[in-house]
C-alpha cells in the first residue's frame, strides 16, 4: 500500500453554522453542501476536502504542544504578496492571527478559528524542494507582513 494523497479533514465542531460561515465567507472555501450540524466543503481537488461535524461543547483554549493535531495547512498562493493580502484581509476582519514565518520554500501566516484550531495559511513562494527535498528544513525566520 501507499498513500497518494490527503484526501480530506474531519473536524467535530462547537457550532457548525458559525464554523461553517468562517470557512466560507472568511477564508473563502467552497462549500459544498450544508445540513444541520453538517458542513462540507472543497478546493475542487476532490469531492470533499473538509468535513465538519457539529458535537457542541466550547472551544479548546490555546494549546501548548500536546500529541495530536497541531494544525491544518491551506495553500493560498504562490507569492508573498498573496500572504500579506491574505493577513490585511483576516485582520480587518479581527481573525485572531497568531504568527507568520518565513520557511525558505513557503510563507505562512497562522491563524485560529473560531474553535481555536490553528491554520496555515501558506504560498509556494521556491520550488527549491523539488531538486532539495531537505530545503523544506530550513530554519525558520520571522515573516514581516506589514
Amino acid at each position: 500500500m501507499q498513500i497518494k494523497e490527503l484526501g480530506h479533514v474531519v473536524l467535530y465542531v462547537t457550532d457548525a453554522t458559525t464554523m461553517a460561515d468562517f470557512y466560507r465567507d472568511t477564508l473563502g472555501f467552497r462549500q459544498i453542501a450544508r445540513e444541520p450540524g453538517i458542513a462540507i466543503f472543497s478546493g475542487g481537488r476532490t469531492h470533499h476536502e473538509m468535513l465538519m461535524i457539529e458535537v457542541g461543547g466550547k472551544p479548546k483554549p490555546a494549546h501548548a504542544p500536546e500529541p495530536g493535531l497541531y494544525h491544518i495547512g491551506f495553500k493560498i498562493g504562490d507569492s508573498t504578496e498573496d500572504v500579506k493580502k491574505a493577513f490585511n484581509e483576516l485582520r480587518a476582519q479581527n481573525v485572531r492571527i497568531i504568527g507568520a514565518t518565513d520557511h525558505g520554500v513557503t510563507h505562512s501566516l497562522y491563524i485560529l478559528d473560531p474553535d481555536g484550531n490553528e491554520l496555515e495559511l501558506y504560498a509556494d513562494v521556491s520550488d527549491e524542494w523539488k531538486a532539495n527535498p531537505s530545503a523544506i528544513l530550513s530554519p525558520a525566520r520571522h515573516l514581516d507582513l506589514s
